[in-house]
């Protein structure tokens, strides 16, 4: 039970912390470069649940990829705030469909709230089986070769409750993404 709790969950963190810059309303492009791009993205959670270790045979038996992940994500139930950062390639296409940062989440509703070419916010509502999220997506574009932004949810899932807070800065790296997509 503890474990599909903390698969869960680890889905909809996942899922919150690749979200796009995406909403079915017609919103206005962030007035960002096309091109690679720095994303740094710290996050931190309350109200997570205990987990228990998986078991080495079980770790064993998955895929090198899916195997680090889960190894990451358990390191990362705990303590503090977590940092990552990734790079990713800005295309006009991912600034056209709001894309940009991140993927679309099927489960998720978005109703923009605010959308200039220098900020977005977005309210989002995802549901996924026993466990629902609701939360406030914000990003502000400084100048078109930096963004930030914040992200703050509240899940239920089987009646616990947990908090979700992310925080993230981009940066413009240039025009060349070489192998990056």
């Amino acid at each position: 039970m503890r474990t599909k709790l903390f698969f869960a969950l680890l889905s909809i963190l996942i899922g919150f912390s690749l979200l796009p810059l995406f909403a079915a309303d017609k919103i206005t492009p962030l007035n960002l470069k096309e091109g690679l791009w720095e994303v740094t993205v710290t996050h931190s959670m309350t109200g997570m649940p205990a987990m228990p270790a998986i078991p080495p045979d079980t770790l064993a038996k998955m895929p090198a990829d899916q195997r680090a992940r889960v190894e990451a994500a358990m390191k990362g139930t705990g303590g503090g705030p977590k940092t990552d950062v990734r790079k990713e390639c800005v295309t006009k296409e991912k600034l056209e469909k709001q894309t940009a940062f991140g993927e679309s989440r099927v489960d998720c509703t978005r109703t923009v709230v605010n959308s200039t070419g220098s900020k977005l916010e977005i309210k989002i509502h995802c549901q996924e089986k026993q466990t629902a999220s609701d939360g406030t997506f914000v990003v502000e574009a400084a100048n078109s070769e930096s963004a930030r932004g914040s992200m703050h949810t509240v899940t239920n899932s089987n009646g616990r409750m947990m908090n979700i807070d992310f925080t993230f800065s981009t940066k413009y790296l240039g025009a060349d993404c070489g192998a990056v997509k």
